[in-house]
């Protein structure tokens, strides 16, 4: 039997317009089920498809307390959030639970 060799799968390879930028934060929104550490995970994805050097300063932030913040392996505080979704050029909005 030969033997399957599998790449890693990369998510900010396949971000590549502020569209598909927003669709999947939209989506990872409603599927985080209360995860903060989730959605940083999925602003780290669009963060590295835009340009992680990029996205720290427009956020106000160095390059690597945003990746330490987006790396989904902690929950960062909402300031952080609302920084870097803004640096992406994004918004939040709400809506009332159907």
């Amino acid at each position: 039997m030969a033997k399957i060799k599998t790449t890693r799968y990369d998510t900010a390879e396949h971000l590549r317009t502020p569209d598909e930028m927003a669709a999947y934060f939209e989506a990872c929104l409603e599927e985080a089920d209360g995860d903060a550490a989730f959605i940083a995970k999925a602003l780290g994805n669009i963060a590295k498809a835009k340009g992680m050097a990029q996205v720290a300063r427009d956020a106000g932030l160095s390059r690597e307390s945003l990746y330490k913040a987006l790396s989904g392996e902690r929950s960062p505080g909402f300031d952080t959030i609302l920084k870097v979704v803004d640096a992406l050029g994004m918004k939040l909005h709400a809506e009332a639970k159907t």
